[in-house]
């Protein structure tokens, strides 16, 4: 089902280059840069607070940071955006440090990478240990996840899986040795690196740090054998690509939630700040996501572009 309204959304996100974002919007129903203020005025429920929202460092967050923003700034928040802070425990120290006060997250991330807990064996088990994390660790609250996951993944040449007979991670047991291509933090990461040497036994990785080559041109040269595809990329629609099972469940699950300071959800205001960001979260469907991800790389739309068309077209934007 997912597959069918990914081909879809992404069908009609070809479809426009720069006005593409509108037709993400209404696919969803049916289915960075810098640092700057946006201000907009709304129906009064007394001064609101600053909502400064911070994203991590790939193209997808910054989409989601603009996706929450523009929704909070048509209701009258001032809203502040901290591009690009870095990976998921360089976000987590600023949000401590009170840099930012709202940030999107996967749900996965934080329950294995940050609060380190066994792995939970559900998206709503792994929701709530996250929750209790930000809750008891950050003085802080999730709100709702969105239906949309972005899990990790083990990519490879499908010629190459079926050379090798791989359907499964477990499968690459089968191999002498292998190289896998990621983010410099994957190498410590249980839901990476990490997860496959303890959790798979695969002591014979070779593992390729992500510079500013993706990890698609690495496995086409052959730098890398495999690499950590993410669900929700274009690419992973290729038939020249096939995604390994990842039958032990070390990628988690990873739905996105916003991490948001208890301070700020007080009173009226944050009774509609938790109303809008929910509102949001609720729209983004996993072809929905797929489709801006690929109006990012594939249209060169910005991540403001893409956030004001879908939030139109989903009469989020007032």
């Amino acid at each position: 089902m997912f597959r069918k309204h990914t081909r879809r959304a992404a069908k009609a996100a070809f479809a426009i280059s720069f006005g593409v974002a509108l037709l993400i919007g209404i696919t969803a129903c049916g289915g960075g840069g810098g640092s700057k203020k946006t201000t907009t005025t709304s129906s009064s429920t007394g001064p609101k607070p600053t909502i400064t929202i911070g994203d991590k460092n790939f193209a997808e967050e910054f989409i989601l940071g603009q996706l929450y923003g523009q929704a909070l700034a048509a209701k009258g928040f001032n809203v502040v955006y901290k591009n690009n802070i870095g990976s998921s425990e360089v976000i987590d120290t600023a949000f401590k440090s009170h840099k930012i006060n709202f940030y999107p997250e996967y749900t996965g991330v934080i329950a294995l990478d940050l609060a380190k807990v066994a792995a939970p064996k559900s998206a709503a088990a792994t929701y709530q240990a996250a929750k209790t994390f930000e809750q008891q660790k950050r003085g802080a609250t999730l709100l709702d996840p969105t239906p949309f996951f972005d899990s990790d993944t083990f990519t490879l040449l499908a010629s190459n899986a079926k050379k090798d007979g791989l359907k499964t991670m477990s499968d690459l047991s089968k191999l002498k040795s292998f190289s896998y291509a990621a983010l410099p933090e994957c190498d410590q990461r249980i839901t990476c690196i990490l997860g496959m040497k303890q959790v798979y036994h695969l002591k014979h990785i070779t593992f390729v740090p992500l510079g500013k080559i993706s990890v698609y041109t690495l496995i086409d040269q052959g730098k890398a054998f495999g690499g950590d595809g993410f669900s929700t990329d274009p690419l992973q629609l290729s038939p020249k690509y096939t995604t390994l099972v990842d039958d032990k469940h070390i990628f988690g699950f990873q739905n996105v939630a916003p991490v948001v300071q208890q301070s700020l959800l007080s009173g009226a205001n944050g009774a509609l700040l938790t109303k809008t960001a929910n509102a949001v979260s609720a729209k983004l469907t996993l072809g929905a996501m797929q489709a801006m991800n690929k109006a990012y790389y594939v249209d060169k739309a910005t991540p403001k572009q893409i956030a004001a068309g879908f939030l139109k077209a989903n009469g989020l934007d007032k």
